[in-house]
């Protein structure tokens, strides 16, 4: 069965410096629009940096990358200086977005919380691809892939 593209969720969230950003700032490129339980944990970390290493070869490909969790402004600030991450992290504090776009349910022991999702949106606003149940490591080079895949197509 093949994956029927759907239009991406509109969002307005604030970045780590409390600037808002939307879906629509992001049309005529393609958006890498993960989702992520905590920033400076283990799992989070790891897929971030993946992200981070591997900018240069999404920027070739179009794509731009942007996290999502529940974590206020200020944790994302001291996340990104961390561990130098070079692309935008959203805040979601009420969990809206991150229930819009299904990626809050049910974890490890039957407890709710964010599940790790991402969703690859093409340059028209439309999702190409969604990950759901995303393992951190190596998950960036699967995103790339896919996007040099569909980019051909």
């Amino acid at each position: 069965m093949s994956f029927i593209p759907y239009v991406a969720p509109a969002f307005k969230l604030k970045d780590s410096n409390g600037k808002f950003h939307s879906l629509i700032d992001y049309k005529g490129s393609w958006l890498v629009l993960y989702f992520y339980p905590k920033d400076d944990t283990p799992g989070c970390t790891v897929e971030a940096c993946g992200f981070r290493d591997m900018r240069d070869e999404l920027t070739d490909l179009g794509a731009q990358v942007v996290g999502i969790s529940k974590d206020d402004i200020s944790l994302h600030e001291k996340f990104k200086s961390k561990y130098n991450l070079n692309f935008t992290l959203l805040s979601d504090p009420k969990g809206e977005v991150i229930e819009t776009y299904g990626a809050w349910g049910p974890k490890m022991f039957g407890r709710l919380g964010i599940q790790r999702k991402t969703f690859l949106i093409d340059p028209d606003g439309m999702i190409q691809k969604v990950y759901a149940r995303v393992i951190p490591k190596g998950h960036n080079q699967q995103v790339i892939n896919d996007l040099q895949r569909l980019r051909a197509e």
